[in-house]
């Protein structure tokens, strides 16, 4: 335990440069961000990989960086673009499928304003997912490490969408037209664009419900299975120091080409954060994850993936610009889909740490 608790440290690293004149503000900006991590996984895989169905912060006992980007972004009031390099254990698992220098093409999009009176913009290219309350940069996330559902659905998408965003700020609505399932390069032999909506609501500014959807093929159209998709969430403020966020994903697919019948997998989880200070905040997390035949998780057990999963975070703000967290996490499956001292067990237990600093 003394050896574990000695390594267990991490930086997180974001840099932003927003160059502005006398006069007026510059239209471009430049940030940099990285994120490194250690975490020790006691189940002590040999191949240093985490479960599969984790796709970040995944190796183990080893300092790594989890994510690294620079980006360059250009806004003004009716044109806006952004472009980010990227490398890390995150861009290695996530992105395996993509060929080339797409493997480290974080995001490269555009975008046009084309209503004079509404805030109503069509943007397109390489695209943050319009799903989920978590995305790949840790120091946005309630948590230092993600989601199973947010493990197992889009981080990232390329098509093109139209959105608008109401005037008040409450309401956001957007379409999308995709290449696939957190696809850029569309798999092989599909020829069928996929669909998504996001519809989110800011009733008050304690209160964020949002509802988003996917629907199509990840597959060759010639085993074409239509895929549907949705993700809802809600974030409540509920006093100054405590907040709570519900997500839940349900999805069905067909079970093959045409059929009528579907196999299907859902996801809720709750985190709850208490900051009694400034300085000082703890995140519990409790999750389950049912995947019976193997869509989204396959694992060739008699039960498939079903599995809770329990965490406890601790952040602390260190001075204005530093950020330590350490995170406790563990995962309780039907059937023994982890392993341990080489055997397979049912259960998996691993800690995580990182320390952030901003300038």
């Amino acid at each position: 335990m003394k050896k574990t608790m000695s390594a267990l440290t991490g930086i997180l690293l974001t840099v932003t440069i927003h160059a502005q004149s006398d006069s007026t503000k510059n239209p471009f900006s430049i940030n940099a961000y990285a994120e490194t991590y250690y975490s020790y996984d006691y189940g002590k895989p040999l191949n240093g990989n985490r479960p599969g169905f984790t796709y970040s912060h995944n190796r183990h006992n080893e300092f790594n960086l989890n994510l690294g980007y620079v980006k360059a972004a250009y806004q003004t009031e009716n044109a806006r673009a952004n472009l980010a390099l990227a490398a890390g254990t995150y861009m290695n698992a996530n992105y395996a499928a993509e060929p080339g220098a797409l493997l480290n093409l974080y995001e490269a999009n555009a975008g046009v304003k084309i209503s004079k009176k509404n805030n109503l913009w069509i943007d397109a290219g390489i695209l943050p997912s319009h799903i989920g309350f978590e995305s790949a940069v840790g120091k946005d996330c309630q948590t230092l490490t993600r989601s199973i559902l947010a493990d197992n659905s889009p981080y990232y998408e390329a098509g093109a969408k139209i959105t608008y965003t109401s005037n008040n700020s409450k309401w956001l609505v957007s379409g999308l037209v995709l290449n696939g399932w957190q696809r850029i390069q569309r798999v092989a032999g599909n020829s069928t664009p996929a669909f998504g909506h996001q519809l989110t609501w800011k009733p008050t500014a304690n209160i964020t419900l949002n509802s988003s959807s996917f629907i199509g093929s990840d597959k060759p159209d010639s085993v074409k299975q239509m895929r549907y998709f949705h993700n809802f969430y809600g974030v409540f403020q509920l006093t100054e120091k405590l907040s709570l966020t519900t997500g839940f994903d349900m999805g069905a697919e067909q079970k093959t080409k045409g059929s009528s019948s579907y196999n299907k997998w859902y996801s809720p989880v709750v985190i709850l954060k208490i900051s009694p200070d400034t300085k000082n905040s703890i995140a519990a997390r409790v999750e389950y994850y049912s995947d019976k035949n193997g869509v989204i998780i396959a694992t060739g057990t008699p039960n498939g993936f079903k599995t809770w999963g329990y965490s406890l975070n601790y952040d602390r703000n260190i001075g204005s610009n530093m950020l330590w967290r350490m995170e406790g996490r563990s995962f309780s499956a039907k059937d023994k889909l982890f392993m341990k001292n080489g055997e397979a067990v049912s259960s998996n237990f691993f800690l995580t740490t990182s320390f952030a600093i901003s300038f």
